[in-house]
């Protein structure tokens, strides 16, 4: 595969559907005037996250929407070439999953229910029950949503898997219960940080992280995307502030580098690890 130029997208999307398109638009001609290969959008692309995580507002929930759905298409068609992950709320009958689906202009690649729930989402969300990588025009990569990113069992399943990419689409706000006066002092700030590096460092894998920014209801956003090297080292940032990091890396190389001497997923001991009473 050689080089590839990734992106992780820092930026706030609300309910609006056709603004999230237009704003849509402007993303990803920036990143394709940057060479960029692999885009990674925040959580709730389309419509938006929760404003309440502890008591969600029933009549105020993101816009249902399923894979055939016009804004879908929309995103697919303005992927041409590109490899786009993005976030949406999926109507599957009556459940409402909170999703996530990876495109090019050729269609779905892969896609992710998410699984683990915090607080309150799942009053709104039904949970996703599987990790799965899947084959892209950029490598074998797998999806995570936000709060399973805090599960170190959710990214190695989908490193076990065969990615060598890891994808984190988020709506991670700061934190509710014991807000800071600046960001980066947050608790949730630190631990957001904290948890890209380490599950890009323990498997060995090259890790991308998009977030929300700005503000829904009660909730402030993180922002924070990153791209993070297979030992755990970040090669490009955003603040807290909208913004595109990018970072071009030779994924099969530097991942088969990292795993030269050590490597993780063929020296674990999973008789080890298992339960007892």
């Amino acid at each position: 595969m050689g080089q590839v130029r990734i992106g992780a997208v820092a930026a706030h999307f609300g309910r609006d559907l056709d603004r999230a398109l237009a704003k849509l638009e402007g993303i990803v001609g920036d990143a394709r005037a940057s060479g960029v290969d692999l885009l990674v959008l925040p959580d709730a692309t389309l419509g938006g996250y929760l404003s309440d995580l502890r008591r969600p507002d029933p009549t105020a929930l993101p816009p249902a929407l399923s894979e055939d759905s016009f804004e879908v298409g929309r995103v697919i068609a303005m992927a041409g070439p590109m490899v786009i992950c993005f976030g949406y709320a999926e109507e599957a009958g009556p459940l409402l999953y909170n999703s996530a689906l990876c495109v090019s202009g050729d269609g779905v690649l892969g896609r992710h229910r998410k699984v683990h729930q915090p607080a309150g989402e799942s009053l709104v969300y039904a949970a996703g029950d599987s990790f799965t990588a899947f084959e892209t025009p950029v490598g074998r990569l797998g999806m995570l949503i936000d709060y399973d990113k805090t599960f170190p069992e959710a990214a190695r399943s989908l490193a076990l898997d065969g990615a060598r990419v890891l994808t984190c689409l988020s709506a991670w706000p700061a934190s509710v219960t014991d807000r800071a006066s600046r960001l980066p002092q947050d608790r949730q700030s630190r631990l957001f940080d904290l948890y890209d590096s380490a599950r890009a460092a323990e498997n060995q894998v090259v890790w991308v992280s998009s977030n929300q920014t700005g503000v829904m209801g009660g909730l402030r956003f993180l922002g924070q995307a990153k791209v993070v090297g297979p030992g755990g080292d970040i090669l490009a940032r955003t603040t807290s502030k909208g913004g595109l990091a990018v970072a071009e890396i030779d994924v099969e190389t530097e991942v088969a580098r990292s795993r030269r001497v050590l490597h993780h997923l063929e020296e674990l001991s999973p008789s080890a690890y298992a339960r007892r009473p």
